[in-house]
């Protein structure tokens, strides 16, 4: 997938995350500092309903433009839940586990894309 395109699906997750009310998103572009992905996207809810609901809204989005997961980890619990889109991983965390966990912290390095209060 060409580097816009990949860009354009961290955006898009990143609107349907903010469609359901989530705070505190953030695209980090990694791609000088992982082969993991090109980006992550960070957001969090405030509960465990929320955090639900935001994972499931960006399922959706994707979805209905062709666009599935690899794999979704974390949906039972819904207090971290890490889709893998393999050029883009989406971390929907519950506000505490974001806090206790501080990966935006650990890819401070890279460059913030899209930042959402």
């Amino acid at each position: 997938m060409e580097d816009r395109r990949i860009k354009e699906m961290a955006i898009m997750a990143a609107e349907a995350a903010d469609d359901k009310k989530a705070t505190d998103i953030v695209i980090l572009d990694v791609r000088s500092l992982t082969t993991i992905a090109d980006y992550f996207v960070f957001c969090n809810g405030n509960s465990e309903l929320q955090v639900k609901a935001i994972a499931e809204s960006i399922e959706e989005k994707l979805a209905e433009k062709g666009i599935f997961p690899q794999n979704i980890a974390g949906k039972g619990e819904n207090r971290w839940v890490l889709m893998d889109y393999a050029d883009v991983i989406v971390h929907v965390f519950h506000k505490e586990d974001r806090e206790y966990y501080e990966l935006d912290r650990l890819w401070g390095d890279a460059e913030k894309i899209l930042v959402n209060s």
